[in-house]
């Protein structure tokens, strides 16, 4: 058992019809940084910031994005690396399989479905407050029983709310998912699209904004500790861990290498910009909206427009920011529809997965069972999870994979340092240390509701991997 448990898949990338019809290649560098960028802006410049501002940080919620993307830069570097030494769709998954084994690839494939299953169910959850908002500019009103979730946690316990469900978060999640199920080439050009309209339309709120700032919203910058994580630097570094939520997505890129047409030289390229594009905005935007408001204000559902509704003479700005978010959360649930469904047809293929997962469509070429799989998932826990359960969540399986990236770099340069690498991490032996010790800090701050949860979660990991994945192990059957 142990053997199987640390058995290992060649490092060199398998023809992509190897195991069936390929994927349709049509993304390029550009393509694959939008994709990111996709991914990435949604949830935390339009959410999460405010609530990490208003609970955790205040004003110094711009260090905590700092500090989350040091993290990430890292983490970055590690990834590019392994875009480029094996090109095959899996992210993380296949990284770890190549230098870990069966057991920890597992682990991390189980941990990848919180990164994008559950991470679509948040941003989705994050979309509704916009939706909402929207409708109450123009005069239409959804009931709170159909826009709410019916479970909340409350002081670490598990309450109902009197909601139904999160209609407005189920409806874009099955309408997203219809458009991944037809085509790759269809989700990423209006991906494309939404990228390029956000971008802009962020970019119009931090210039415009910045010119109303009240800096005495910034004193004091870091507030007195106010005991636990509430302000100071432990709040900061609370704050780092929440908006970390924010800087998932841009390892999505590595997802699609079988659909990238020159993949060791476009996925670092993809991967990097779409992270140091989204960390700019991002700083630009926590100091525009904390110096907007005072940071107690934040705490919203829908943070930009709050920040926006306190200055009368920015109300034509109302209409375009939540336009704009509606677009950047769309994108995001896009980009995870997109990435998760061939998570699980790599591990269908290499046997952890039933056999159902690795169908191609014949027409679309795309995943299509995983797609529509994905996206029921996805709508699910978007209808009866709160916002604050699943990003925490995410962010904890997120960060495990990270390590574990890292990690795999060092011992592929041992155990096969002669590989053709189209990049290579700078002076990786203290890169690889520090992104595992940062993601390891960075876990270490997360509560223990969140702690327990991933117990839970991993308990139930194990179960399914000993109860099909060890049997059926295309490794193991060749061995």
């Amino acid at each position: 058992m142990l053997e199987q448990l640390l058995a290992k898949k060649s490092p060199q990338a398998e023809p992509d019809d190897a195991h069936g019809p390929a994927l349709r290649r049509t993304l390029g560098p550009w393509g694959l940084t939008a994709l990111g960028i996709g991914a990435v802006i949604g949830g935390g410049i339009f959410v999460i910031t405010g609530v990490a501002a208003a609970e955790h940080a205040g004003p110094a919620i711009i260090l905590s994005f700092v500090i989350a993307a040091i993290c990430s830069v890292f983490t970055a570097l590690c990834y590019a690396e392994f875009a480029s030494l094996i090109p095959v769709s899996g992210s993380a998954y296949s990284y770890a399989y190549a230098t870990l084994g069966e057991g920890a690839a597992w682990f991390i494939g189980w941990n990848l479905i919180l990164e994008y299953g559950v991470s679509a169910s948040a941003v989705a959850v994050s979309w509704t407050g916009y939706f909402v908002s929207l409708l109450d500019h123009i005069g239409i009103h959804i009931p709170p029983a159909l826009t709410n979730a019916p479970l909340d946690f409350v002081d670490g316990h598990l309450v109902t709310t009197g909601a139904l469900f999160n209609l407005p978060a189920v409806g874009i999640t099955l309408a997203l998912t219809w458009l991944c199920y037809v085509g790759i080439r269809e989700s990423a050009g209006l991906n494309m699209a939404m990228v390029l309209l956000k971008t802009a339309l962020i970019i119009v709120v931090i210039v415009v904004g910045a010119s109303h700032i009240d800096t005495s919203h910034w004193h004091p910058f870091i507030p007195e500790n106010q005991g636990g994580d509430k302000y100071g630097w432990p709040g900061i570094l609370r704050g780092a861990s929440m908006v970390f939520f924010a800087y998932i997505g841009f390892e999505a890129t590595s997802t699609a290498a079988q659909e990238s047409k020159n993949p060791q030289r476009d996925m670092p390229i993809g991967t990097l910009a779409s992270l140091g594009i989204c960390t700019v905005l991002y700083i630009a935007m926590a100091a525009v909206l904390t110096g907007l408001v005072p940071f107690s204000e934040l705490d919203t559902a829908e943070p930009v427009v709050t920040a926006i509704r306190n200055h009368p003479e920015l109300s034509w700005l109302r209409g375009i920011v939540e336009v704009g978010a509606l677009i950047g959360l769309s994108s995001v649930v896009l980009v995870m529809i997109i990435a998760q469904p061939r998570i699980f047809m790599i591990m269908g293929r290499d046997g952890l997965m039933p056999k159902v997962f690795t169908t191609i469509h014949p027409k679309y070429r795309t995943p299509h069972i995983n797609t529509v799989i994905t996206g029921l998932g996805i709508a699910l826990l978007a209808a009866v999870f709160p916002l604050n359960l699943l990003g925490d969540l995410t962010s904890m399986g997120t960060l495990v994979a990270f390590c574990a990236v890292c990690i795999g770099v060092l011992i592929l340069r041992r155990t096969a340092p002669d590989v053709p690498r189209s990049f290579r991490v700078p002076f990786a032996p203290i890169m690889c240390t520090l992104g595992v010790l940062s993601c390891i800090f960075l876990l270490y701050s997360m509560g223990v509701r969140n702690w327990a949860l991933m117990g839970v979660w991993t308990v139930v990991g194990v179960i399914v991997y000993f109860a099909y994945s060890y049997r059926h192990s295309r490794l193991r059957k060749q061995g």
